[in-house]
């Protein structure tokens, strides 16, 4: 209803009723116009699109594991999934390229002894793919490559430092040798890979902590924790430089929003549905705002594109992914649209985006694991041109595979913006970076060129029978070589005392 005053009054009629006098006042309405207003945006037509069959990945023994995690791990060479496995945890690595139905014996990564809980790839050395696992320990792996041809058993690096299984761990954005790792011991260490050695243990988080993320040039760490917390902190000194305490929001996800100065987070709200909100990072006093996005249940994973300012919402166990631009001012979040899938999606993983199609206007891949099919779907965002040539305003200068910063650098108090490249003429690798890890003795056990301890397994009942046979050969002869030797030790022990017991004028 609209309140005028009596002068805007265009009609008076006074009407005469049984036992009271109605005022009726007609007014006129002004012009509105029903007609939707649209924010110019160059990514409202974003689609999702799936791979084709023979561009999916088929036959992978997803691990069920239900840690909140996504259990996958993409760059421009492979993709790596945690799959079950009996004995302990274990992954694959396959060459993104080798797309189709698995092998069934394909070697696996299976070093450690408890359940692998969060692989993430460095993203500056291609090869090197750090692990964390029920068993404590963080590991970190180099494939060769071209991709395993046996299993592997002997990492590059084994780190020990926390007391209990560690469920999080996340790469430097933008230095080369530096690693944090987040513990049920609600501790979080930083690693230097360059020593192998633990450099600082930020130890100011009461429960278990969910999620870590960096700003752009890694000067600052924000954390989401089980005690309802959420917080923002300088990782070198260990120093929380802002807390907020999420008792109407409670937050699972964390997100740093690019060059923003915010944050994002996903979580659920007092009344039981899943909501996001936007934080500035220098005041977490109280949410610039919060949104309602559904009332279902599965935890929401943020994805977030700080070159084309999208937001990716993705919920665990549903079929979907929303899509969002977030702008500086009202309303903040701008829906767009969704992708839509009848197949629940255990977890995602991220394509780079040096890795991306820039030919077909591709701006975002996930790789969606579907545990009850053993599949692997790549989803490519892609914003429809008609023109061939390259879209200059939607790949804008992007993060490269070149790091800013040394380990000791970053240490010592450096901060620097990652070294950006362009795409234009397809990304070209500048120089060939060797990750150098600390020296340490690899233990083997080499028989007629046969390594037992890491071997690759038999893919046919014929190979299983004709391996146990010549180990039970090799078996034989060992004990025929032991029994003579020994035979020789007595012989030689023999002589020794003859010649202790001749006297020295028979010599």
């Amino acid at each position: 209803r609209s309140y005028l005053t009596l002068s805007e009054c265009s009609i008076w009629i006074f009407c005469q009723n049984n036992k009271r006098t109605n005022l009726c006042v007609c007014v006129p309405l002004p012009q509105m116009s029903w007609r939707p207003t649209y924010r110019s945006s160059k990514f409202r037509n974003v689609y999702g699109k799936v791979g084709n069959r023979e561009h999916c990945f088929d036959g992978f023994p997803i691990t069920k594991n239900v840690h909140d995690n996504h259990f996958c791990a993409v760059n421009s060479k492979f993709l790596a999934v945690v799959t079950e496995s009996a004995g302990g945890g274990a992954f694959i690595v396959i060459p993104v390229s080798q797309s189709g139905r698995l092998d069934s014996h394909y070697p696996k990564v299976c070093g450690h002894q408890g359940n692998v809980l969060d692989i993430k790839w460095n993203p500056f050395f291609e090869n090197i793919i750090a692990s964390c696992s029920e068993d404590t320990s963080v590991r970190v792996w180099e494939i060769p490559e071209g991709g395993l041809r046996r299993n592997m058993t002997e990492a590059v690096l084994e780190l020990y430092g926390h007391s209990r299984r560690v469920g999080v761990i996340e790469w430097h954005p933008t230095s080369s040798g530096i690693l944090f790792s987040a513990g049920y011991d609600y501790k979080i260490l930083i690693w230097n890979l360059e020593i192998g050695e633990p450099v600082k243990m930020i130890d100011c988080h009461t429960d278990v902590i969910l999620s870590m993320s960096f700003n752009t040039d890694g000067s600052l760490l924000a954390t989401s924790c089980k005690d309802k917390k959420l917080r923002v902190i300088e990782p070198r000194s260990g120093a929380v430089l802002q807390e907020a305490s999420c008792k109407n929001h409670r937050v699972n996800r964390v997100l740093f929003l690019g060059n923003m100065k915010r944050l994002l987070t996903t979580g659920v709200s007092r009344w039981n549905t899943r909501q996001i909100a936007l934080w500035d990072q220098e005041d977490l006093s109280m949410p610039i705002v919060e949104e309602d996005i559904d009332g279902l249940s599965g935890l929401l994973f943020p994805f977030y594109d700080a070159d084309t300012h999208m937001l990716y919402l993705a919920g665990k166990g549903d079929g979907n992914i929303r899509y969002f631009e977030i702008t500086t001012e009202k309303p903040y979040f701008q829906y767009l649209t969704e992708f839509r899938s009848p197949a629940p999606q255990k977890g995602l993983g991220v394509m780079p985006k040096h890795g991306l199609d820039v030919g077909a206007c591709e701006v975002y891949r996930f790789y969606k694991l579907v545990t009850l099919k053993g599949l692997i779907e790549p989803i490519s965002m892609i914003v429809p041109r008609r023109s061939d040539t390259y879209q200059e305003d939607i790949y804008p200068m992007t993060a490269g595979t070149e790091p800013a910063l040394s380990a000791s650098e970053w240490l010592s108090g450096m901060n620097r913006d990652p070294v950006l490249i362009s795409l234009k003429e397809g990304y070209q690798r500048p120089n060939q970076l060797v990750f150098k890890a600390p020296v340490k003795e690899k233990k083997s056990m080499v028989v007629n060129g046969i390594d037992l301890l890491e071997n690759v397994p038999p893919r046919t009942e014929n190979e299983l029978l004709r391996m146990f046979f010549r180990q039970q050969d090799e078996l034989r002869r060992l004990k025929e070589e032991l029994t003579t030797k020994d035979v020789r030790i007595r012989q030689l022990e023999l002589e020794l005392n003859n010649l202790k017991n001749v006297s020295p004028n028979n010599v």
